[in-house]
């Protein structure tokens, strides 16, 4: 399986965005998530929260570091992955699947064209192993 999957829509700040009928699943990329190494908490948003595109929505918490989560487009919380309360480590063993951790109804469609494509993030992340 590719790193990055090419169903999926990424953010320079390692969240994606899986995009299904009006509504948007997002997590952190396995990039992020080696990054931040073994996560033991994640804080997520109330359903109902509204947020603009890039605002923090929560974070996670690893045994190394703690980071903020920006939601990569404008919407409502219509869901939370209630599993990562009791198993944050989803985030670290799937996190294109299981470790997703919440789920908005899109508001503005349009932000998810200016999202990075899997090879584009690709790109980017090499970018960044060069500074």
């Amino acid at each position: 399986m590719a790193a990055y999957p090419d169903d999926l829509h990424y953010t320079k700040d390692h969240e994606w965005i899986r995009v299904a009928d009006g509504v948007g699943a997002v997590g952190i990329t396995d990039f992020a998530q080696e990054q931040l190494g073994d996560v033991v908490h994640v804080q997520l948003p109330r359903l109902g929260e509204k947020f603009e595109a890039h605002d923090t929505f929560g974070e996670v918490e690893s045994v190394k570091t703690f980071s903020e989560l920006y939601v990569p487009v404008s919407g409502e919380v219509i869901e939370l992955n209630e599993a990562l309360a009791d198993a944050p480590e989803l985030v670290n063993n799937s996190p294109y699947s299981d470790g997703w951790m919440i789920k908005i109804k899109i508001g503005k469609p349009s932000e998810v064209d200016s999202l990075l494509s899997a090879s584009e993030y690709e790109d980017f992340i090499e970018s960044q192993k060069e500074e």
